[in-house]
């Protein structure tokens, strides 16, 4: 059957070479301005990742009943800020109350590990590699030019808005984002040559569309997660278990190591409990995370995205490393979105291109 379209004519070299030279240039800035002003740039993807968030639910909304798009967005924004209302009326004082009894509880279970832990030689050389941040001996190192330079952005974001008003200025930043979608992406456009317009449009429809489907596979893993973990901290009778359900469903957001981060606060107050208590409660998460890793996430993410364990897990410590929490929580959607325009822009191996397979 013949084709009506024209074959795509081969770059000459020439072409080839700016285009390395524009990859070049762009990995250049992109590296420098993560290093410089990281924190401003989360700030900005946090918004991006909520507005791509809220136009999705708009958009399910929108597709189920035929209502104009606008119209849906309130809908969805009404329906979130109702839910959080209501939610912290009703479960609001229950949850601040453990928390702040989980807080304590863990502090006092850090202190008796650590006295524990100056009990024994090997306690010591242990406590001798732990950081002050975390209880240990270890001084913190000074910090680089680039991380002051970017210190100062961190310290003027937290010290102004504080982590109340951040998540306020992103989502308020993200409803924006969300109501005109189509303004700022054309004006993103815009700072493009013509001819390289409708490959940078079609690379950020792909990132977005990964967006949306990473952060709804991951919500459903996370609500999952916390209930079960809830479920069955309540069966052991580990106290605070409402508050540690919904810590490790939050973590969870951080794929493998929020496992760890969610476990940890469990296991402390089980070990208040006494030891039994304490291994049952890391069973349950073992568990969990067993179910999690091999039955739910891949039924899920079937539909949505899978990355690859070790990239996602480098990631989380390169980003984690430059930029602190922020880089660390957003890490795994940002590497995703990536991942998914790198495949986009670059062609498919042919079959005599690709590893050959482990017997």
């Amino acid at each position: 059957m013949s084709s009506n379209l024209a074959p795509i004519p081969e770059p000459s070299q020439q072409e080839r070479f700016y285009s390395i030279a524009q990859m070049v240039m762009i990995a250049s800035i992109g590296i420098l301005a993560i290093w410089l002003i990281g924190d401003l740039l989360m700030i900005v993807f946090a918004a991006t990742l909520t507005a791509i968030i809220l136009k999705g639910l708009a958009t399910i909304l929108r597709r189920y009943t035929h209502i104009p798009y606008w119209i849906a967005l309130s809908i969805v924004i009404t329906f979130i800020i109702t839910a959080f209302i209501a939610l912290t009326l009703t479960s609001g004082p229950q949850i601040s109350e453990q928390i702040i009894k989980l807080k304590h509880a863990i502090a006092t279970q850090v202190g008796s590990l650590r006295e524990q832990l100056h009990t024994s030689p090997l306690g010591n050389i242990i406590m001798d590699y732990l950081p002050n941040s975390v209880g240990g001996n270890k001084e913190g190192s000074n910090h680089s030019l680039g991380s002051r330079i970017a210190g100062s952005m961190t310290g003027f974001i937290t010290s102004v808005f504080g982590v109340m008003g951040t998540i306020f200025v992103i989502f308020i930043a993200g409803l924006y984002f969300a109501a005109s979608p189509t303004l700022y992406g054309n004006g993103l456009l815009r700072l493009f040559p013509s001819r390289q317009r409708p490959r940078i449009r079609k690379l950020l429809i792909v990132g977005g569309h990964t967006l949306w489907s990473w952060t709804a596979g991951q919500s459903i893993v996370m609500l999952v997660v916390g209930s079960c973990s809830f479920i069955g901290l309540s069966i052991i009778g580990i106290p605070l278990a409402l508050a540690l359900g919904v810590v490790a469903g939050l973590a969870n957001f951080i794929p493998y190591i929020g496992a760890i981060i969610g476990a940890v606060p469990a296991i402390l107050i089980g070990l208040s409990q006494g030891r039994q208590e304490a291994i049952l409660v890391l069973i349950l998460y073992c568990v969990i995370q067993f179910l999690e890793g091999n039955v739910i996430s891949p039924l899920v993410q079937n539909h949505a995205v899978r990355m690859p364990p070790g990239v996602t897990i480098l990631s989380q410590t390169v980003f984690g490393t430059i930029l602190g929490m922020p880089g660390l929580i957003l890490a795994s959607p940002l590497t995703a979105a990536i991942l998914a325009i790198m495949d986009a822009s670059t062609p498919q191996l042919k079959d005599e291109e690709k590893m050959p397979p482990l017997d």
